[in-house]
């Protein structure tokens, strides 16, 4: 897969790796990378009109704290909103909360609008809609606004340690 669908030049994509491709290429993983827009924040259901993609396997990373003081990733397909009883219920939290915009960058070394599960500074608990596996493959954060990844699943499975649960709305 290893392509980038804007048609840009290794060479002059070079300069725009982001540490999740960094990664991906490190443990060569097979995916696809997507540059686009101008770097301003745009909403998830806009990125995948932008990309002409399926808004459904099209996913956004939400980072939550539980009751105990936990962190916690969640995605889920970018028109759907996470159901956070059900998110609470999957991790065993009595209850959940996203963070504040301001937590995310010191938590996880991404800013909001292009935070992805791979390459965070810890590695959290992290847990994907159940419908991401009717897909061959799923799009998500490339880690930078105007990135975005494609790759199957299981292969995100081999990346970081994944839970499958229904936990949208």
């Amino acid at each position: 897969m290893k392509q980038h669908r804007d048609g840009a030049s290794d060479r002059n994509r070079s300069a725009e790796k982001t540490n999740v491709i960094r990664i991906l290429e490190q443990r060569g993983a097979d995916y696809r990378s997507f540059f686009y827009g101008d770097g301003e924040p745009m909403s998830g259901e806009e990125v995948a009109k932008m990309l002409g993609e399926d808004p459904d396997r099209v996913f956004k990373t939400l980072v939550t704290v539980g009751h105990s003081g936990e962190h916690y990733v969640f995605m889920v397909p970018v028109r759907n909103e996470l159901d956070l009883r059900k998110a609470a219920a999957c991790v065993g939290e009595k209850n959940i909360a996203m963070i504040k915009a301001r937590e995310l960058l010191p938590l996880t070394g991404y800013v909001h609008g292009g935070c992805s599960p791979i390459g965070m500074k810890k590695q959290f608990r992290t847990v994907i809609d159940e419908t991401a596996e009717l897909f061959d493959a799923i799009l998500f954060s490339g880690g930078r606004i105007g990135c975005q990844v494609e790759m199957s699943p299981s292969d995100l499975e081999k990346l970081i340690p994944l839970t499958y649960s229904d936990i949208t709305v």
